[in-house]
């Protein structure tokens, strides 16, 4: 068995918030195309589809399996410097989106900030791994991805309140020269030190990038609990694809101000994202104490609770309070998702292949699962307006969350088959 590094430092933590506010700063930039939707579309002559298609594959495409990549990178070099590339990348090509005059002028900055942003996750992940305990990784975990909401509120505060004073293209250049000042900082920072080399007995080896791959596709054939979280966070990312359409649902078919509903909703997000977050991580970790299941097992109970609801308020009066209920309870469904996912994955292979694991899962959420909710979202939502179907943005959400419940079994398994698989890859490790 594996013995756990003794408790984090007040370093530790600090350097995990800047992580998480580097990681804000990530999903402001990627979500703020869709949170301007109601003026981008229209100011640039979009359709459904062009729009889909510059929020999913445009953007998924490169940033995916560019992932792959930067996280073999993150698994053998220096890992703050390589994030602090990246975000001068993404945040640089923020502020060029700005300038774009039509699909192509945003589509070509589009694909190169999928490269940037794609050094984050894979890094980031990797050197908490090295700086908290296996018992506190789903909190660490947890508190980075606190990222995800929080950025995707502060993008539509950004709609509701920097919007009327700078416009939605001073916005993006605001945001890109904010990100390369983040740039220098993290750039100064120094490496972590990798903890199976600093605890090894002999001198470690470093793998070879075949070597990497190879443990890699062995870890995903010898440990079902591994696939089974894969298969569910890219079941639970069909909606979160799809979801890219909700602010233009909220204007055309809820009959929202669309400066108004990004206020309301950014404070939802913000409220349900955060607690989300927080719950899903402690919560994860201690119910993997108190039961010895997965943290898989935990999210499926939330899932099972929560699907109902989050498909049921697409369907009420806007002006109910149940509506409300029903946005927070979407946002706080997402937080609750991050922490237990993302450190089982990382609990369920050899620490050298962490980052390369931690990329291919963000490959497997982002081309998989984003990549056809959001895609497949805007051709529906074109088809169904072409043959006149009433509400088609709420038959494709409402379709799309349906699709999405495939995750519910999955974690179901994962939790199940946990425990086991990690005590073989501990005696393997140990042998």
């Amino acid at each position: 068995m594996i013995e756990e590094k003794n408790g984090a430092t007040a370093r530790d933590y600090s350097f995990l918030m800047f992580l998480t506010l580097l990681n804000v700063m990530n999903f402001v930039d990627r979500q703020l195309l869709a949170s301007f939707a109601n003026w981008i579309v229209p100011d640039l002559g979009l359709t459904n589809t062009q729009f889909g298609l510059l929020t999913g594959l445009i953007f998924i495409i490169f940033y995916s399996v560019a992932g792959l990549f930067m996280g073999v990178l993150a698994d053998r070099v220096n890992r703050t410097k390589l994030i602090a590339a990246g975000l001068a990348l993404w945040s640089v090509l923020t502020a060029l989106s700005g300038l774009a005059k039509g699909f192509v002028s945003l589509a070509i900055p589009r694909l190169f900030i999928g490269v940037g942003e794609s050094i984050m996750t894979p890094t980031s992940m990797s050197l908490l791994a090295d700086r908290f305990p296996s018992s506190r990784l789903g909190f660490a975990s947890g508190v980075y991805y606190m990222g995800v909401p929080v950025g995707v509120a502060a993008s539509l505060f950004v709609v509701a309140y920097l919007e009327p004073v700078l416009g939605w293209r001073g916005c993006f250049y605001a945001l890109g020269g904010l990100g390369v000042v983040l740039a220098v900082i993290m750039y100064f920072i120094k490496e972590t030190p990798r903890r199976h080399i600093v605890e090894a007995v002999e001198p470690v080896e470093q793998l070879s990038v075949k070597e990497i791959l190879q443990v890699l596709l062995s870890a995903l054939r010898n440990s079902p609990a591994l696939a089974m979280t894969i298969g569910g966070g890219v079941a639970f990312h069909f909606i979160l694809g799809a979801a890219s359409f909700e602010q233009l649902w909220f204007v055309q078919e809820r009959g929202f101000d669309r400066s108004e509903v990004a206020e309301l909703t950014g404070w939802l997000a913000f409220a349900g994202g955060i607690l989300g977050n927080l719950f899903g991580g402690v919560g994860g970790d201690a119910f993997l104490r108190r039961t010895g299941m997965g943290r898989p097992m935990f999210l499926f109970w939330i899932m099972l609770v929560l699907t109902p609801l989050t498909i049921a308020y697409r369907f009420v009066d806007p002006a109910s309070l149940f509506f409300m209920v029903g946005i927070f309870l979407g946002y706080f469904q997402l937080g609750c998702f991050y922490g237990p996912t993302f450190s089982t994955v990382q609990e369920l292979v050899p620490p050298q292949i962490r980052g390369t694991l931690v990329a291919f899962y963000i490959l497997s959420l982002n081309f998989v699962g984003l990549g056809i909710g959001v895609t497949g979202a805007g051709f529906a939502i074109d088809w169904m307006a072409a043959n006149n179907v009433a509400e088609p943005y709420t038959v494709t959400l409402v379709v799309f969350s349906v699709i999405s419940a495939i995750a519910i079994p999955l974690f179901y398994l994962a939790g199940r088959r946990f425990e086991k698989d990690r005590a073989a890859l501990y005696d393997s490790l140990s042998a």
